[in-house]
């Protein structure tokens, strides 16, 4: 898993609320078992037009956008059923955390074993980041996850996250790999009794 320490990124707006997994990642792409390719299907119906052809209108596909690692979504981001391909999918397309007033606790979980930060911010932050990226669509948005902050253009946010997810994310570890950072101790313990 990749580490996160910090991001400085462009936001890309996604002002939907009730953002369900399947429009995150529709069914038919979750015949796969591997993460590669998953960012192209990301919001695929949303997307594309039936003949595979992108929508120009749609925030993925226009180019003020292209290379944004931060997803500002509208409330209630990920509910739906519990696939894994949804976090995979959003990794895949380039985002490093999305931001919301509230995520589904099956797709938060998912989203932090898969180093996608979820982030949620009160609903006037939302507002006002919204309004922020209407006015300004290059802003850069900083993350820092030691302090659990947001930096942006005239002001700031502090945001939760519990103490094991955020010590797996800060050392780019996922929960086997932060086990195995005990190795030491856990055989010296065996050897012990």
């Amino acid at each position: 898993m990749a580490q996160f320490t910090t991001l400085s990124s462009r936001i890309m707006p996604l002002p939907v609320n009730d953002i369900d997994t399947d429009q995150i990642i529709p069914a038919r792409f979750l015949k796969a078992t591997d993460k590669k390719g998953m960012g192209e299907a990301l919001f695929a119906d949303w997307r594309y037009n039936p003949d595979g052809s992108p929508k120009t209108e749609f925030v993925l596909n226009q180019e003020l956008y292209k290379g944004a690692q931060i997803l500002l979504a509208g409330d209630n981001f990920g509910c739906g059923s519990s696939r894994e391909h949804a976090p995979w999918a959003l990794t895949g397309f380039g985002f490093r955390a999305v931001i919301s007033t509230s995520f589904a606790d099956i797709f938060r979980n998912n989203a932090l074993k898969n180093g996608l930060l979820p982030i949620i911010v009160d609903a006037e932050t939302q507002r006002m980041l919204f309004d922020l990226v209407e006015e300004v669509p290059t802003v850069v948005l900083k993350i820092d996850l030691a302090s659990q902050t947001l930096s942006f253009s005239g002001g700031s946010a502090v945001f939760p996250i519990d103490h094991f997810s955020k010590t797996c994310l800060l050392n780019g570890v996922d929960e086997l790999g932060y086990i195995q950072g005990f190795e030491k101790q856990i055989a010296e313990y065996e050897a012990a009794h």
